[in-house]
């Protein structure tokens, strides 16, 4: 099976709001989840996600808001790249 071109992480958060960020590899992912989401799970203190995919665009949520994520791989063929450049 091929290595997926990204990951979408959707972030179900609290009031029904929804949000897909995307990271390059699943280490990035893990790295984020781990270092910066998982010791403030509870804070209401804004928390940095990295949209790295998409330039002058960021977001802040308060990890305390956040219900649950999904994690998705992203496969995009040749003719797909091809169509979004």
């Amino acid at each position: 099976m091929p290595e997926p071109s990204c990951y979408a992480v959707h972030l179900m958060i609290e009031g029904g709001h929804r949000e897909e960020i995307r990271f390059k590899t699943m280490k990035e992912f893990q790295v984020w989840y781990q270092k910066g989401l998982i010791p403030n799970q509870a804070s209401q203190d804004f928390l940095n996600v990295p949209l790295k995919m998409a330039d002058g665009e960021y977001m802040v949520v308060r990890p305390a808001s956040i219900q649950a994520i999904r994690v998705e791989p992203v496969y995009t063929t040749s003719i797909d790249r091809d169509e979004v450049e």
